[in-house]
């Protein structure tokens, strides 16, 4: 048994079958294609995980500014307000 039940017969006559409506140069052709494929997709990731980490040491690095304004001083409280009409026993 290999691969989830299917034995290396099963797969060697799949691998057959695939060859000949294929071919081997359009096999060798699409398996070329499927890694340029690969590769450009891990560079662009690569470019882009570049491009992100610049971002985040642009932001990261930038002093906060101090900017005049108005603080309150207050304390947070709740009240019990009943609409009129709606009394509580």
């Amino acid at each position: 048994m290999g691969f989830g039940g299917i034995s290396i017969w099963q797969l060697l006559i799949i691998l057959v079958i695939v060859v000949l409506l294929f071919g081997t140069k359009k096999l060798r052709n699409m398996g070329g294609d499927l890694g340029s494929a690969i590769k450009n997709f891990r560079q662009s990731v690569r470019e882009g995980e570049a491009e992100a980490d610049k971002g985040n040491e642009d932001t990261q690095h930038k002093p906060l500014e101090d900017k005049p304004g108005r603080v309150f001083d207050a304390e947070a409280t709740t009240e019990n307000k009943t609409r009129e009409g709606e009394r509580h026993s």
